[in-house]
């Protein structure tokens, strides 16, 4: 999912890298919570545990941080499921905005079972990011 954002795109990576200060902030209450930083907290190294709540159900992730391009792409890797979400963020098409993309590849089952899990998965995680892209450029507009 991609989006333009207010914010240059130095402020905009530095809100989504600073898991101490700002990225909890830009995270939608309705579907992650509880954000705690275990290791780091800027950038690469920060290693991180939260919940996510979907059908009634909410699981608790870790997730580890890395930057294979910093400043422009920032990674989630969460071990125990095999899921990585990447944020990457360029230049806007506007003076002081960017465009944010924020993609998620996971590890489905096969069969039925996998195609109706890569169905729901991918409609809840397009929700999530779009509140969360939303949020995103209001805070990094103040």
């Amino acid at each position: 999912m991609t989006r333009v954002v207010s914010g240059s795109p130095a402020r905009v990576y530095g809100v989504l890298a600073d898991y101490h200060e700002h990225h909890a902030k830009i995270l939608p209450k309705r579907y992650v919570t509880g954000l705690v930083v275990e290791e780091g907290g800027v950038g690469a190294g920060t290693v991180y545990r939260t919940e996510m709540s979907a059908a009634g159900r909410t699981r608790s992730f870790r997730a580890i941080v890395s930057e294979p391009e910093p400043g422009r792409v920032l990674v989630e890797t969460y071990p125990d499921s095999g899921t990585v979400t990447s944020f990457t963020v360029d230049p806007g098409p506007g003076e002081g905005t960017s465009k944010v993309t924020i993609e998620t590849e996971w590890i489905a089952r096969g069969g039925l079972l996998g195609m109706l899990e890569r169905t729901l998965t991918a409609g809840y995680l397009r929700r999530v990011f779009e509140q969360e892209l939303k949020l995103l450029d209001e805070y990094a507009r103040a």
